[in-house]
């Protein structure tokens, strides 16, 4: 089962949650304080990892383009 980030808004708690996809459509996931029903997904940014020693890829272009590099998207 995937794990979820929610949020209750009646206690105002985080959780990271284990529960099927389909308790979280369905809104079967109590609030492990309160018991309210109402859990909101909270979205967090994942974070980027780098290889140690490895740089980012170099624009042929860079000397066009400066910084702002539209070429390597």
């Amino acid at each position: 089962m995937p794990f979820y980030d929610l949020r209750c808004p009646q206690c105002d708690r985080e959780y990271n949650i284990s529960a099927s996809m389909s308790d979280k459509t369905e809104k079967r996931i109590p609030c492990p304080d309160c018991g309210s029903l109402d859990l909101q997904t909270v979205y967090k940014a994942a974070p980027a990892v780098l290889k140690s020693g490895s740089k980012a890829p170099e624009c042929p272009n860079s000397h066009v383009c400066g910084a702002g590099c539209r070429h390597m998207g």
